[in-house]
Order: structure tokens, then C-alpha cells, then sequence
């Protein structure tokens, strides 16, 4: 057994990074859960054209269902978790994803029946909203107020550690290995494994539980998400942004793959490995504009280094190197880093929003978890409706438009005081040092 000594310096460590000790196993379930969710995000789109779907656009069309059910889980964790608790979330999430996944594997993947495809994988897509935002929610539940800044920032680094960073280094690695079909399979591992650890290694630790009123019903809480779209339409705003700030990411994991693999001629090892450098970038990147933007200001931040940040960015990632060839891998590194840093300055929109509502948070979180899942809607369905249309570099320029989109959309985040007239100080222009924004 592990003496006072060791134990106590244990939480000291854990408490100085604001990582709350009591659901350090969730946190490393999320991380491999998220793996394993990650591991298809950088081949399953040409994979599924080359195996029932067809093309690349009907593979898309595959890719948009499933964000429609991730968009609509999104929303569902939050109001769900109130009259469930958190902890029974999660089991739900974890078995819808488990069992569809078995069954996308064997009888749509395994027959390259594409209606299959679109029923199974599309229901698969409700699994991980629910168990990785049913966590968060216990950890708002939960964690110290003076640390949960801190503790809902390290949730995001376990979430996009795995998805799709890790998950795609794991890839690049077995898919020589093992081949793609073999990769996938191993990935219902990884999920299984990822769950037991959260769910077991967390089991008795407070926060798990129903946390509404006795009172309040399931229909109840999700109108109460709802009702913010009137009462506050400026975080409805917000949602929009949120929606932007990540929809270009998966939109090009429908086309990315096949023209960074083949038609550049990096090859899909390559491919993978600059997918985990760009969010292995962007992980990083999440903890230096969460500084700046206690600087310079939440708004600013997510407006300039954001949204402007990545019209450009998004831009190069596509045209530099598909103009420059093969033999120029390490420009698209360094194009992709380049991607992966200004996404983070989107980071201060989970501090922001919240504090719009300050009389309904919940609510506000609720529909910027919607704006999170949106996004995998939205991007797979933006690249599915113009690559037909206008090609890739069309779809990248659509991509580029909506992002200077958000940041005009971002000068409409404003908070109550700055409403109430011209003399009004300005929150989000130079928040409050002790409001810690957490990464988006």
C-alpha cells in the first residue's frame, strides 16, 4: 500500500495542476475512450468509399448522419445527466457505441451494405457525446469552484488528446500492421477498456448522481436547455460560433484523406501522423490562449487569433501543399501546426458564453455543447454538398468564408453590463482574471 507520505504528496501534485483527485480514473478513461473514437477519423471516409459506399460524397452523406445524432447527444448530455446523474449518462454512451460499432463492423463494413452503413454508424454517433459530455458534467458537478477552470481544461486535454490526435498516431501505426478493418476492431477495445476505467475506477465518487430537483422531470430539463434561444438570443450567437470554430475540422476528414494520401502522395501513415501533429499542436496551443486571453481579452482572442487566424490557416493547409508536392512534407507540418494553433484561439468561447447567462449557465452550456456536436454535422454536410459542385479547394474556400462569418459573429458576444449603455465596462474585452476561460 501506498504510505500517508507518498499519498499526501500525490494530492498536493494533483492540487497544484488542478487535476481533482477523485476522478483522476475518469479522466483516463475519457483519454483511451476518446482514442479509440479516435482512431478512424483520419481513413474511415475513403475506407467506407472503398468498401459499400462508392464514392467519397456518399461516404460524406454516411458522415453527416452521424453528425446529426453526435449534435443532438451533445445537447442530450447535459439536460439528461440532470435527472439521471452523470454516471448513468455515460453507461448509456458507452453501450450504444460498443454494440453499434460491433454491429456497423460486422454487417455494414463486413457486407459493404451501405444502407447499413447510414443506420448503424449514424445511431453509433450518439455514444460519445453522451459519455465524454456526461463526464464533464460530473466534473462541473463536482470539482472545487475555485479550480474548475482548471479541472474542465484538463477534461479538454484527455478529449482532444484522443479524438483525434492519439487516435490517429495509433492508426499510423497498426494500419501496416493489421490493415484498416483490424484498426477499427481494435478500437471497440480501446473504448471498452477506456470505459471500465472511468466507470469503475469512478464508481463511488460524488457527482455521479441525479442532480436536479426531485421534482424536475426529463421533459422539464430539456426545455429548460431550450428556453435560453429566447431568453438570451445572443448565445444563440455564441452557438453558431462554436459551431464554425470546429465544423471545417471535420468537414476535411471527408476529403483531406484521400487527397493528402493519393493525390498529394503522402501515403495514409503520413497522412495519420500530421493528423495527431496538427492537435498535438492545437492541445498545446489551448494552454497559451487561455494565458493571452486573460490578457488581451476573451473576445479579442477568440475574434483575431480565432476565427481570422484560422480563415488563413484553413487556406494554407489545403492550397500549399497540394501546389507543392510530395516532396514537401514538412511544409505541410509546418502548415498543419499552423491550423492546429489558431483553432485554439477559439479557447475563451467556453468561458465567454456561460458568463452571457449568468442567471441560466446551464443552459448556456448546454447549447454551446450543442454548438460542439453541430459542428460534426455541419462540416461532414458543407463538404458532402460542394465537393461535387466546386471541388476541394472550393470547399476549403467555403470553409475560409465561414470563418471570417464567425468573427464578425463574435463582436455580437457581449455580456449584460455592456448592454446597459455606453458607459458599461466591457467583461469581455478584459475579463476578470479569476474567470479562468477552459479550451473549447
Amino acid at each position: 500500500m501506498t504510505d500517508p507520505a507518498t499519498r499526501a504528496a500525490e494530492r498536493g501534485l494533483l492540487d497544484r495542476i488542478g487535476l481533482p483527485k477523485p476522478l483522476v480514473l475518469g479522466y483516463v478513461g475519457v483519454l483511451l475512450f476518446m482514442i479509440g473514437d479516435g482512431v478512424e477519423s483520419g481513413f474511415i471516409a475513403p475506407y467506407m468509399a472503398d468498401h459499400g459506399a462508392g464514392t467519397d460524397v456518399k461516404a460524406g452523406y454516411v458522415i453527416t448522419a452521424y453528425g446529426v445524432a453526435v449534435m443532438l447527444a451533445s445537447w442530450f448530455s447535459g439536460a439528461l445527466s440532470q435527472v439521471w446523474g452523470p454516471r448513468k449518462v455515460m453507461w448509456v454512451g458507452l453501450a450504444i457505441w460498443a454494440v453499434f460499432d460491433a454491429l456497423y463492423l460486422l454487417f455494414a463494413l463486413g457486407t459493404e451494405n451501405y444502407p447499413m452503413m447510414l443506420i448503424l454508424y449514424g445511431i453509433r454517433g450518439f455514444g460519445y457525446p453522451l459519455f465524454a459530455f456526461g463526464f464533464l458534467v460530473w466534473i462541473t458537478g463536482s470539482a472545487p469552484k475555485a479550480r474548475l477552470g482548471t479541472a474542465v481544461g484538463w477534461f479538454y486535454f484527455a478529449f482532444t488528446g484522443g479524438l483525434p490526435t492519439l487516435g490517429s498516431l495509433w492508426s499510423s501505426f497498426t494500419i501496416p500492421a493489421i490493415g484498416e478493418l483490424g484498426t477499427l476492431w481494435t478500437a471497440l477495445g480501446l473504448i471498452l477498456v477506456g470505459g471500465a476505467i472511468a466507470l469503475v475506477g469512478a464508481k463511488q465518487r460524488e457527482g455521479g448522481g441525479r442532480l436536479a430537483e426531485p421534482g424536475v422531470t426529463t421533459g422539464e430539463s430539456l426545455f429548460n436547455s431550450v428556453s435560453i434561444i429566447w431568453t438570451h438570443p445572443r448565445v444563440l450567437v455564441g452557438c453558431l460560433v462554436r459551431i464554425i470554430n470546429t465544423a471545417p475540422e471535420f468537414g476535411m476528414l471527408v476529403y483531406l484523406p484521400r487527397i493528402f494520401s493519393d493525390d498529394v502522395g503522402f501515403g495514409t501513415d503520413k497522412w495519420l501522423q500530421l493528423l495527431a501533429i496538427i492537435y498535438g499542436t492545437n492541445i498545446f496551443f489551448n494552454l497559451i490562449f487561455g494565458a493571452v486571453s486573460d490578457k488581451i481579452g476573451w473576445r479579442t482572442t477568440i475574434a483575431t487569433f480565432g476565427a481570422l487566424g484560422c480563415a488563413i490557416s484553413v487556406t494554407v493547409l489545403y492550397f500549399v501543399p497540394t501546389w507543392l508536392g510530395p516532396d514537401y512534407y514538412w511544409v505541410a507540418v509546418l502548415a498543419g501546426m499552423l491550423y492546429g494553433a489558431t483553432l485554439a484561439g477559439f479557447v475563451p468561447i467556453s468561458a465567454l458564453i456561460p458568463n452571457m447567462a449568468p442567471d441560466n449557465k446551464g443552459g448556456a452550456m448546454a447549447l454551446l455543447n450543442l454548438g460542439a456536436g453541430g459542428a460534426a454535422f455541419v462540416g461532414p454536410a458543407v463538404a458532402s454538398l460542394f465537393l461535387p459542385l466546386v471541388g476541394a479547394g472550393g470547399v476549403t474556400i467555403v470553409f475560409l468564408v465561414l470563418y471570417l462569418v464567425a468573427m464578425v459573429l463574435t463582436f455580437f458576444l457581449k455580456m449584460p453590463e455592456e448592454q446597459s449603455g455606453p458607459g458599461a465596462p466591457d467583461p469581455a474585452a478584459a475579463p476578470d482574471k479569476s474567470s479562468a476561460p477552459t479550451p473549447a
